[in-house]
């Protein structure tokens, strides 16, 4: 006898709540939540913003990519507030109340998709394309940044996962169209 979807759909969710559980509880560690809050905290805006910035003084054409990369993020970050306030998913925090900890503000209710996620991965692709010797940098703090999302317990991995995908896709489209 095949298992119904929603039964399916009932697993997955308990397994991620499950290993999202455990990933939280890392964050009582006292440093490696600093670490993730301060993570968390660049890929509010800062870190992007600066890069944004400071396209013009790190490449021949950074004018050029200076509007690119502002374009590409207001997009991406309107899309996603689309996305984010149709779909409603609640943040795990709120869902699973007392089980998973919180250990940072969260700006709204919902989680789905991860926004910092997808500013983090776009902007690295964006300088693997164009600035290549910052990626030395800027891949750590992407991965840490999407760490920290689902470590202080504000995202699911899947709404990590969603973000990353849709950071992807941004990245790829506006290469295409811009370069």
């Amino acid at each position: 006898m095949r298992p119904r979807p929603l039964a399916v759909f009932d697993r997955l969710d308990l397994f991620e709540w499950q290993l999202c559980q455990r990933i939280t509880r890392l964050s009582l560690y006292r440093p490696w939540r600093l670490l993730l809050q301060a993570a968390s905290r660049l890929g509010d805006w800062p870190i992007w913003v600066a890069l944004i910035a400071a396209q013009p003084w790190l490449q021949p054409n950074g004018a050029l990519h200076l509007v690119q990369y502002a374009i590409t993020a207001l997009i991406a970050l309107t899309v996603y507030r689309l996305v984010k306030n149709r779909l409603c998913r609640e943040r795990p925090f709120i869902t699973y109340h007392g089980g998973i900890q919180c250990s940072e503000p969260a700006r709204d209710r919902y989680s789905f998709p991860s926004g910092h996620t997808m500013h983090a991965v776009m902007f690295t692709l964006l300088v693997a394309a164009h600035t290549p010797w910052l990626l030395p940098a800027v891949i750590p703090l992407a991965l840490l940044i999407a760490v920290s999302r689902v470590g202080l317990g504000l995202h699911y991995i899947s709404d990590v996962a969603a973000g990353a995908a849709m950071g992807v896709g941004f990245a790829l489209l506006s290469l295409a169209v811009i370069g």
